[in-house]
This record gives structure tokens, sequence and C-alpha cells, in this order.
């Protein structure tokens, strides 16, 4: 109703841009922050959120600078093909006897909230909501949180999963329609033949490979029992996984030992890159899971450095759960104690020889696991469990990625939650206490959120 207050306050127009610019300069170093000219109508709402899709920005915040009819906005936010927030704000947090009809028009904009809300929940439209004082620590932190899921939310919907061969026999939680998968939240599964990686190993110069092996070598401390020919064939497997992943489009992955090992070209499994991968932003899962696969790109993009783990065995007298994977980890949690080791290690699975694997134990402190489960048709589910990584015990002969997480609700609680939720037996894992953040990317993804 913008040229109605234009007439009625002259002016208005540009003081309340000059509001808008406020709020995006108060969030500089939360998010990049792109304003639109003030919305005066339906015309003027179409033609900014074009821009704003146009430019790929990850979401919309909403904020009203004065009333404004939902009519005018119904379309274009049912239609918006990126993540909305609905900013429940105003200029002046205090209502004062000083006030007069400029100052009731300045600061009406809640219940253009309330209308333009109300025509999002009649079209089943997802969105977040943020009531705050600003400009404030806590509208600042809640508009951090929403950025971070909707560039994740985002993010997904571009995502591309590279399987290399199959997925693993029988192992059903990880199976998904692939078509209501992809027409619900947008990743795409990509299939690519090992054969393909193996002709790309062949392919990379020996440089290439030299140099990986120098970056470990700084920034690992090295089993001395690793042969070279172990260690360039490793560096092989990853630089070419890498390439296929780029050539493909795949912002993750997924290997199986059977579909390596069975293959009858390789001679290892590829347990190191798949560390490394993940260090470097790339999702990953065992055993040609796609949707553990995807929600550990997702834990990168909503909270940094996703880890790929599973729950292995329950620890009672310390209340919580051996965390550990056959051998993949991102290093990138790794315990800034205890130096990341690139060791020698045999592994009977898959039948081939012995595949270099980083070794470490996982940061203690505050940590967030996090299972994508597939429901049947386009029911999604987020089954999450805040808790603590622990100062624990080493365990001298477990060659692989640990530490042992303390669920804040009690293993007992945890567990009996998680399994009666569907959860998966993959997850991701994320440093730090992060259910708050998958709350609302599940508000913008439209999955059903569990916290166990």
């Amino acid at each position: 109703m913008q040229p109605l207050y234009d007439d009625m306050i002259p002016g208005i127009t540009d003081r309340q841009a000059g509001y808008a610019r406020q709020i995006a300069d108060s969030l500089a170093d939360i998010a990049d922050c792109v304003v639109s000219d003030p919305v005066r109508g339906r015309a003027d709402a179409e033609r900014e959120m074009r821009a704003f899709e146009n430019d790929d920005l990850d979401g919309v915040l909403v904020v009203m600078l004065t009333y404004g009819p939902s009519l005018r906005v119904t379309r274009v936010l049912n239609e918006a093909r990126v993540p909305l927030c609905l900013a429940n704000i105003q200029p002046d947090p205090v209502v004062t006897p000083e006030w007069d009809m400029a100052d009731m028009t300045y600061n009406q904009g809640i219940h253009g909230a309330q209308d333009t809300a109300n025509a999002m929940v009649r079209a089943g439209r997802a969105f977040d909501v943020i009531t705050e004082e600003w400009p404030g620590d806590a509208f600042r932190e809640r508009v951090g949180r929403w950025a971070r899921a909707a560039r994740a939310v985002t993010a997904w919907k571009r995502l591309k999963v590279g399987v290399f061969g199959y997925a693993m026999n029988g192992m059903g939680d990880a199976r998904v329609d692939e078509t209501a998968w992809m027409r619900k939240l947008g990743p795409e599964i990509e299939v690519i033949a090992p054969g393909a990686l193996h002709r790309t190993m062949a392919q990379l110069p020996s440089s290439a490979v030299d140099a990986l092996m120098a970056e470990e070598d700084e920034r690992f401390t090295v089993d001395e029992r690793l042969s070279k020919d172990e260690r360039e064939d490793h560096a092989r497997m990853q630089l070419g996984i890498e390439r296929l992943l780029v050539e493909h489009g795949c912002g993750a992955y997924s290997t199986h030992f059977d579909a390596i090992g069975e293959d009858g070209r390789f001679a290892r499994l590829p347990m190191a890159s798949a560390s490394s991968l993940m260090a470097d932003g790339y999702g990953f899962a065992g055993e040609g899971d796609a949707l553990a696969a995807s929600i550990v790109y997702a834990g990168h993009q909503l909270a940094g450095d996703g880890h790929f783990t599973e729950m292995y065995a329950m620890d009672f007298p310390s209340d919580s759960i051996l965390m550990s994977h056959m051998g993949e980890g991102n290093w990138k949690v790794a315990r800034d104690d205890e130096p990341v080791r690139l060791i020698k290690r045999p592994l009977g699975i898959g039948g081939l020889d012995d595949p270099p694997t980083l070794l470490f134990r996982i940061q203690p402190g505050p940590a967030t696991l996090a299972s994508l489960v597939a429901l049947g048709g386009e029911r999604f589910r987020l089954v999450v469990a805040e808790g603590e990584v622990l100062d624990s015990q080493v365990l001298p002969a477990l060659e692989m990625p640990y530490g042992q997480f303390r669920p804040s609700s009690g293993v007992r609680g945890c567990m009996d939650g998680w399994l009666r939720a569907g959860g998966t037996h993959h997850m991701v894992m994320n440093l730090g206490r992060t259910a708050d953040d998958w709350r609302v990317f599940c508000d913008l993804a439209g999955i059903e959120f569990v916290q166990v």
C-alpha cells in the first residue's frame, strides 16, 4: 500500500528504503545481502524476485516497510524458487507517547506480516519466521541460522550425487525413490561406472600424483611401512575420483567396496580418498548410500566440516556410543592435540590389498548427529541428536577414525527415539550444537524434523 502512504506521508518510501539498507548493513558479517528497491505493488515484487533468482541468491528475507496486503505478493512468494524468511521486525522497538500517525505507519509491519504469512500457510509454502528487535544479537543470530539453512537447501536442490558402481545389496535404509527424492528435495543420483575411474586414474600425470603425496607428507604423519607404489595408487584413486566428480558436476559421492572389489581392475579401496575429499567439501557415504552422502554435503553447507560416520557400539558405563566407519572420516574434525596419521592398514573387506587410511580421534566437545530418512513417496524425515564427543579412551586396535559420542538424552533415550523414528545407520556428524540449524533447514526444505 506504499502509494497510499506516499500521499499521506511524503518521503516515506525513501525513509523506509533507508531502513532496509540499515538492516542489510547490520547483517554484513552474517550474510552477503542484496537489497531491492521498495516493493510498491505486484509488478515491483515480481520484478525484484526475478532479479534475485537470476542472480542465484540463496534465499529472500522479506521485510515489511509498511503494511503490505498479501495479494500483492501471494503468487510471487508461492512460486519463488528460493527459501523464504519473514522478518517480523520494525524500525523502532518501543512504543512511546511521542509517536504520531507517521510513527504508527512506519512501524505497522506486523499486520502485513500476518497477512502475508497467512497467504503462504494457505498455499502450503514452507518459510521461516523471525520476530525480534533489531538491531540486536538475537536478530543477527537467527538471521544467520536461516541464511546458513537457506544456503544448504539451495545447494541441495542443485546437488548431484555420484555413485560409483552400485549400492550395497540388502541395505534397506539407503534405498530411495530417486524421482520422488529429486522432485521433493532436489538431489539427483548420477551413476558412474568403475571403469571410468580406472581409465581416469591411468591418464593422470605423475606430477599431480607427486604433488598430492607431497601435501600429505606436510599435513599427516605418514606410516613408514607404506610403500611408494601403495601411496601412488591411493593418490591416483583420489585424484581420479575428484576429476570424475568435477566432470559429472557432483558435489557428493559414494563408493561401495563390492563394486570396487568385484570389478577386478583395482588394487585397493579408496579409504584415505574419502577422508580428504570430505575435507575438501564433498559429501561422502560408504556402500553406495546416496541419501547419507547428500546429508553429509548438507552438513558442509549448514555448519561446516560434515563428517560421515555410523554408530558402532554402545558403551553403557560412559553413557556413550562408539562412532566410526570402515575407514572414511573427515580429518577436519580430528583432535587438535594429536596428529592425523596416514597408515598402512590391513582390511579384509573387499578382498583387495591394504588401503592407506587416515586415522584420527574426533575432537572432544559438543557435536550433533543427523540422519536423512526416506519414508516413502515424497515424505522425508531428519532424525537429529545433540550431545558431546568425550575425551575418551584410546583404542589401539581400531585403525579407522573414531570417537565416543554421549547423547544429551542419554544412550537409552537417544537410541529408543532414534529407532522409533527410523533413523538410518549412516549419518553426518558436525562439531557443535546444530539441532536448531537443522530444524530451520527442515522447515525450509519441507522435511519432518525429529530430535531425540
